[in-house]
């Protein structure tokens, strides 16, 4: 690569790295039988369940969009509903075993083959994109779609 290619501003830089990311999450999730909104919802399922009022602000979807998600996949034995402790008239949606199984080995292979994109730089150079891509997700309130390690892993 020329530095010519190489010189590349950070719009087009964020958009085509997050098509990059895109275009290896559907890739994952296509093998394991999901959509990547599927394995959205398993991944954000990890750590703990979730109201659908919660779920729809962390996803970014319509309640009409979530609850449709949310009735394929618990369709498919991956997710269930369960009545909100919080809220008598509200529910929560969690992992089912199966679907935890699944969850794991999903976000175990996603996180293997993201994490060989970068491979041609440094570990330097790996920690400052970090870093960098780190503020941006802060100072843009960022839900936690992918943890960066959920319970049980290293």
């Amino acid at each position: 690569m020329t530095k010519a290619e190489d010189a590349i501003g950070v719009v087009a830089a964020l958009v085509r790295t997050a098509f990059l990311v895109n275009a290896v999450y559907a890739e994952s999730a296509r093998e394991f039988g999901l959509t990547p909104q599927q394995g959205q919802l398993l991944c954000v399922l990890m750590p703990r369940s979730y109201a659908m009022g919660e779920l729809s602000t962390i996803l970014g979807l319509a309640k009409s969009s979530l609850t449709g998600l949310v009735d394929r996949t618990e369709r498919n034995g991956l997710v269930r509903r369960d009545p909100d402790p919080r809220d008598p008239r509200g529910i929560t949606v969690a992992l089912t075993p199966r679907g935890a199984e699944l969850a794991d080995r999903f976000y175990t292979e996603t996180c293997r083959r993201v994490d060989v994109l970068p491979a041609g730089l440094t570990g330097q150079e790996r920690d400052t994109v970090a870093r960098l891509l780190g503020r941006v997700i802060h100072d843009n309130e960022v839900p936690v779609v992918f943890a960066e390690s959920p319970p049980d892993h290293p």
